[in-house]
């Protein structure tokens, strides 16, 4: 049997459909692709343009299936792989509204895996596309995986500041590399060897963005039971250990034996114990514990294996390391209090959380996204007089886009609260403005290019003194490249 031959345009088409696996959803540029699968460019949001991506595809296919379902081998061999593409992202887009549905289902049953009624149909479909029996099954946790990292990405960590889309950006790789095709090859069942240190202000999102890598690894799909093999509640544990005393701390980690200490009156398993193969464990303030546990835990990342206090009996490690911190990392080096070995054994990833002040100063309009998105979640519904209230005492008692947040998105969430409570918040006025504040922590995590210190600069002189030419004088530079930094953070045109 002769097998089909795309025409020219139809290649052309499918393989921008082919590219989409391997594009950041966060990215620019896969909002490019999708406007271009579409040739649709006025969408309103993402959600809109993959929709009128999918819906082009849709058509596209259903020209290919006239006479009857294609599958993907019957093409040439020229075409077979963007065929095969096309017909996953085609079926995990149908099912995408259904994942999401179950996602939400899953977080309030809790740890028991439910079932999944959509599966049959997805897998089926699947097969009818060409797909083997030993990949439908795979090719249907791998859509899940991929919607719950999504889910939590997309909802847990908002914003349309820059900063904050590079977050995103960097969570999605980190989960999938930057590469998918090759993470959908080889690296599905390897990722515990790769752990991540999340750095960042306290109370600025490092819990979310945490929780977004760990609620979303591989979970194998049981299609007997029609269940996953687990429920994404239990994969991520996140342990604070600040708020264990030094002396029993191993244990809250490591486990102990029945007798292994005064008081160890029964066996009890530690975190690690608990953290299971498909599962990732959240370390919190990493950056408190002794050296003693440093070497322990720098153990366990390269051996994956841990003793509990008082045996000499090895337990595995099976899940993936997610270590934070608030603390400035490379002093704790240089004062010998954080290990170097250790720190090179935990920074597979090194990713940064943006400070609430450095994403309003970026993009003033997150804040009222962000009154929004925590008046909603506080009160259950969009109170439109609630945000206005709190904007109002946000604008007339801190300054509106100028107040520094020291508490972060924690404490815009607590405003919140007050607002409702009082009608009023004081918050720490005593602070340096958003801008200093902003500059300041850039400053100590080494985070700033000389172009973003002299913009950023730049702007605070401006504030302060209100001309262009008292900050021209004051840093030696000419007025116009004075007013350009200022206007445009050294990249405006000037038009």
């Amino acid at each position: 049997m002769s097998k089909v031959k795309l025409k020219s345009d139809d290649r052309e088409f499918f393989q921008l459909v082919a590219n989409v696996p391997a594009a950041n959803p966060f990215s620019q540029h896969r909002e490019d692709i999708d406007e271009e699968i579409s040739g649709i460019h006025d969408a309103e949001n993402r959600r809109q343009r993959v929709e009128y991506a999918a819906e082009a595809i849709r058509k596209r296919l259903a020209k290919l299936d006239v006479g009857g379902t294609r599958t993907f081998q019957d093409f040439d061999d020229s075409d077979r792989r963007l065929m095969k593409y096309t017909y996953l992202f085609d079926v995990y887009h149908s099912c995408s509204d259904l994942f999401d549905a179950f996602i939400t289902k899953q977080e309030e049953s809790g740890e028991t895996p439910l079932k999944v009624p959509f599966a049959p149909k997805a897998i089926d479909i699947l097969r009818k596309r060409g797909f083997s029996e030993k990949t439908v099954v795979h090719d249907f946790a791998f859509f899940y995986q991929i919607r719950r990292a999504f889910y939590f990405i997309d909802r847990g960590l908002i914003g349309k500041s820059n900063c904050m889309r590079q977050l995103r950006m960097a969570l999605w790789n980190n989960i999938f590399t930057c590469d998918a095709f090759d993470y959908e090859l080889y690296m599905w069942d390897k990722m515990e060897d790769f752990s991540t240190l999340l750095i960042g202000p306290t109370g600025s999102g490092k819990g979310a963005a945490a929780a977004a890598i760990g609620k979303s690894g591989f979970i194998p799909y049981d299609e007997k039971k029609q269940k996953f093999m687990a429920s994404f509640t239990s994969t991520f544990i996140p342990v604070n250990l600040s708020q264990f005393a030094e002396s029993l701390l191993e244990s809250e980690l490591f486990g102990h034996t029945k007798g292994a200490f005064t008081g160890a009156v029964s066996e009890h398993q530690g975190v690690l114990g608990l953290c299971g193969p498909h599962g990732s464990i959240l370390l919190d303030e990493i950056g408190e514990i002794s050296i003693p546990v440093q070497v322990k835990l720098l153990k366990v990342l390269e051996e994956r294996t841990f003793y509990p206090v008082g045996s000499h009996q090895p337990q595995r490690f099976g899940g993936r390391v997610i270590a934070a911190t608030n603390r400035p990392i490379e002093q704790l080096r240089e004062e010998g209090r954080f290990r170097d070995d250790f720190y090179y054994r935990l920074c597979s990833d090194c990713i940064r959380v943006p400070s609430l002040s450095e994403r309003i100063q970026e993009n003033p309009d997150e804040l009222t996204e962000l009154v929004e998105h925590f008046c909603g979640v506080i009160t259950g519904a969009k109170d439109t007089d609630l945000i206005g209230r709190v904007l109002e005492v946000v604008d007339k008692k801190l300054g509106g886009p100028d107040y520094c947040w020291p508490g972060n998105v924690r404490e815009l969430a607590q405003c919140i609260r007050r607002v409702i409570l009082k009608r009023d918040y004081e918050g720490q006025l005593s602070q340096s403005s958003s801008q200093e504040g902003a500059l300041a922590d850039s400053m100590r995590e080494g985070n700033l290019t000389a172009d973003e210190l002299l913009d950023s600069y730049c702007k605070i002189l401006y504030k302060q003194h209100g001309t262009y030419e008292k900050v021209a004088k004051l840093t030696a530079l000419d007025r116009r490249t004075v007013k350009k930094r200022i206007k445009g953070a050294g990249h405006d045109t000037g038009k």
